[in-house]
Parts: C-alpha cells; structure tokens; sequence
C-alpha cells in the first residue's frame, strides 16, 4: 500500500507562494488518483484539486482556481501543489490523498491520506 508524506507548510505571507509537496512510497504510486484537501479551524476539509493518474486532468475547487496549481511528477512518486497569491483564507492544514475514482471531490473519494502540513498566512 502507498504511504503519502506531505512537506513545504509553514509561515507565509499575505501574497506570497508556498510549494507544498507529496511524496509517495511504493511501485504503484503512479496508478493513484492524487488530490489535495485542506482544514481550517472550526471548517470542514474542503476539496482543493487533484489530478489524475496520468496527468491528463486536472479538477481545481472554485475557491483556488488561478491561483493554486496541481502537478505530479510520477518518476519521482511526488505531487506538488503550488499555493501564489496567498491570503488568510488559506490558513490550513493541508493533506494530501490517493484514490481510484474520479472526480476526487469528496472525501470518500480518497481512502490513503497522509498527516497533513500546516500553512499559515500572515499579514
């Protein structure tokens, strides 16, 4: 089974950019559906983007679009997501997930996550 290991969350900010990263083990990542979610405080985890197993579609939530970026490099088993234009809102815990089905935007959906990385955006 795949074990996912989120990195890149920290401190940013207002306007500012964080690359966040996935990094998978295991031969089969690359047969996965990818997706990130996020959590703030007192929120539900909300559907981010994801995107499929061979790079072909990308499904990017309302709230991000034009701003966040999904990407996987499947040669190196690692998804990115790439955060511009940060603002409070985007304060969050964010997870990344594996699944088979598509689309990914509801937390059924995924059924490997890994434990999440804080971002937090300050003025």
């Amino acid at each position: 089974q795949v074990q996912l290991v989120e990195s890149g969350g920290g401190l940013v900010q207002a306007g500012g950019s964080v690359r966040l990263s996935c990094a998978a083990s295991g031969r089969t990542f690359s047969r996965y559906v990818v997706g990130w979610f996020r959590q703030a405080p007192g929120k539900e985890r909300e559907f981010v983007a994801a995107v499929t197993s061979n790079d072909a579609l990308i499904d990017t939530a309302d709230s991000v679009k034009g701003r966040f970026t999904i990407s996987r490099d499947n040669a190196k088993n690692t998804v990115y997501l790439q955060m511009n234009s940060l603002n409070s809102e985007d304060t969050a815990v964010y997870y990344c997930a594996a699944g088979s089905a598509w689309p990914m935007r509801e937390l059924s959906r995924a059924y490997i996550w890994g434990q999440g990385t804080q971002v937090t955006v300050s003025s």
